[in-house]
């Protein structure tokens, strides 16, 4: 319960200081950004290797897992839908409701609700003694699967956000090449699994994608530059190590570390939006969602509570599959798939990149930050449905 309090802690402490940056370093504001971000996708590159060094299949049972998939795809698609509904019909003026780019901005935005916190969720549900339960099992495969889909997913919207270029044709083919380097390499290679190799390999993944981007940007400009997240290498490059065990203090505390400080960048990067009129500062890279009036604070906690519940009851749909099973057992592996955490701050990250901002913005971060406060309550209400189901 203390991690995760911690988690949203510093999330928030990042967000408070968000709002104070532009002023305390002055001229200096474009460098510790640049600086921020660079750390921000190192550590988020850190986390994703670590989640793929997770993805431990049986190939011999494809079939078993291509039904989780389409579950977990499913568990990760309802939510992601009924808050983007949410915003554009509640948060945007009907004069937005038929317009494409409010749709496409809001689905991108929404996406954060959307993957599961796997990390956070296994080393919880590990701790009250659930490791060996179907529940714990199931979980691990839906969650990694969740975060998978969340990451493929992000190619289509990133092409909605600036149209189909042959640049993005590149993508996509990276994109494939990697997925199949994954499965075809998954668990082989026996490499260093330390936090000192992690961290050196998350650095290597970081520069390339740099090193991609910007010799295409030199080449094509800005506009024809070809720009690879971290989300997937970084996944995939923890898929092909054959999976170790480093479950030493020093390692626990430097994992968890990165986390902290991941989230406390994730905050910082927010842009300021106290007393900021965002009709006027988004007059040169206008977006719909970026353009809209700050809320009341009544009003935005309001709304975070009525997306913290839409999303959460999106994630009761492995509720309905596993019929073979008890209702108190798919109750509490639905109820498990509500964490939230790295990899959903992830894409409020991205959607900066795109100028998405306003209300919506803020509201989506309070939502991760409300969930993070609530997860010690939800793992323990997975106990109490697990202790129920296997004391029958």
């Amino acid at each position: 319960m203390r991690k995760v309090l911690s988690f949203s802690g510093f999330l928030i402490l990042g967000l408070v200081i968000s709002q104070f940056l532009p002023m305390l370093a002055g001229n200096s504001y474009g460098t510790v950004k640049q600086v921020a971000n660079v750390l921000l996708y190192v550590c988020l590159s850190f986390i994703m290797i670590n989640v793929g060094r997770e993805f431990v299949l049986d190939k011999s049972h494809w079939k078993s897992y291509a039904q989780d998939y389409f579950i977990a795809m499913a568990t990760a698609a309802l939510p992601w839908f009924m808050i983007a509904i949410y915003y554009v019909f509640v948060l945007l003026p009907p004069e937005y409701w038929n317009s494409w780019e409010a749709w496409k901005e809001n689905l991108l935005l929404s996406r954060f609700a959307a993957p599961t916190s796997a990390g956070i969720l296994f080393t919880m549900l590990a701790a009250i003694g659930l490791k060996s339960s179907w529940i714990y099992k199931k979980i691990q495969v839906l969650a990694i699967f969740d975060d998978l889909d969340t990451i493929i997913l992000m190619i289509p919207l990133q092409i909605m956000m600036i149209g189909l270029r042959w640049q993005l044709i590149i993508v996509v083919v990276i994109v494939f090449w990697l997925l199949a380097i994954g499965w075809r390499q998954l668990n082989k290679y026996d490499w260093r699994q330390d936090w000192k190799a992690i961290l050196f390999y998350s650095i290597l993944i970081f520069l390339a994608t740099q090193l991609l981007y910007l010799g295409s940007k030199q080449l094509y400009g800005e506009e024809g530059s070809i720009h690879i997240e971290v989300l997937l290498p970084a996944f995939v490059l923890g898929m092909i190590m054959k999976h170790r065990e480093h479950d030493t203090s020093v390692e626990r505390k430097v994992s968890s570390g990165v986390s902290f400080f991941f989230m406390f960048l994730v905050g910082m990067s927010m842009p300021h939006f106290i007393g900021v009129n965002f009709a006027e500062t988004h007059t040169s890279t206008y977006s719909v969602t970026g353009s809209q009036e700050m809320m009341s604070w009544g009003m935005i906690l309001f709304h975070v509570v009525i997306v913290s519940f839409l999303s959460n009851m999106g994630k009761l749909c492995p509720m309905f599959f596993y019929r073979g099973r008890k209702l108190s057992e798919r109750l509490a592996l639905s109820i498990g798939m509500f964490t939230r955490g790295e990899v959903g701050a992830g894409i409020i990250f991205i959607a900066l990149g795109y100028n998405l901002g306003g209300p919506a913005l803020v509201i989506s971060v309070l939502t991760l930050v409300l969930n993070l406060i609530l997860t010690g309550i939800f793992v323990l209400w997975v106990k109490k449905l697990a202790l129920r189901s296997y004391s029958n």
